[in-house]
């Protein structure tokens, strides 16, 4: 789920940040710049892991402004195909189902990664339209706030850097097949196997709260 890259870059200190120790004014740049943003075909970056090597800083003519380049490491969100992941759905419409994470929302589970059996119709008893699973004569529904275990199947990429932006592409007001507004990175998984889905069927199925384990939770026991 998170891996570490190495980046090179050119750090700048401002002189308002001279009252800081030189490591922390460059991770203070690296996490302003690369936090919480998406590098095309390498993934959701979290923030700055460690420091590889730094330069001697040279001072911009007239600016004050020190120039360091530096290489370093950073944590970046990207599940493998087939990683079960855990989140909550937020909201569906016919195109799919949006699961949030809560750092990272642009999940979509298309109705084809359903369950065999899953429609697209009302709840009777909220009178809302959603996906309801039917089998073997119970119905089960992906209520909007379930917890959910899916199963990640492929990646959706859109280079939205400035060198790669046509006139009106990528518009804020542009939608995609999902109905949604283009993003730069997007995930696509599934619930169509035993254990996936609202966390809540199967929990309810063997009659106990049962505790689910992720595969980030599986690692950091491992480590």
């Amino acid at each position: 789920m998170y891996t570490l890259v190495t980046v090179a870059d050119v750090v700048q200190i401002h002189p308002s940040q001279f009252n800081k120790s030189s490591s922390r004014a460059i991770e203070d740049f690296i996490n302003a710049k690369y936090a919480d943003k998406v590098i095309h075909k390498v993934g959701l970056c979290v923030g700055f892991h460690s420091l590889i090597s730094s330069s001697e800083g040279l001072i911009g003519h007239g600016t004050g402004i020190v120039n360091v380049k530096v290489e370093f490491k950073l944590v970046v969100f990207r599940p493998f195909k087939g990683e079960i992941i855990q989140g909550t759905i937020v909201h569906s419409n016919i195109a799919g189902i949006f699961i949030s994470m809560d750092f990272f929302e642009d999940i979509v589970v298309p109705p084809q990664l359903l369950f065999p059996g899953t429609t697209w119709d009302k709840d009777p008893e909220s009178g809302q339209e959603i996906f309801i699973w039917r089998t073997d004569g119970n119905e089960f529904f992906f209520d909007r706030t379930e917890k959910c275990l899916l199963r990640v199947e492929m990646e959706e990429w859109n280079d939205l850097s400035p060198q790669m932006k046509r006139p009106n592409d990528y518009d804020s007001e542009v939608r995609d097949k999902y109905g949604l507004r283009v993003t730069p990175y997007r995930v696509l998984a599934s619930m169509m196997h035993s254990g996936l889905g609202p966390t809540l069927w199967w929990a309810e199925e063997e009659g106990q709260a049962e505790r689910y384990v992720t595969s980030d939770e599986i690692q950091m026991d491992g480590s």
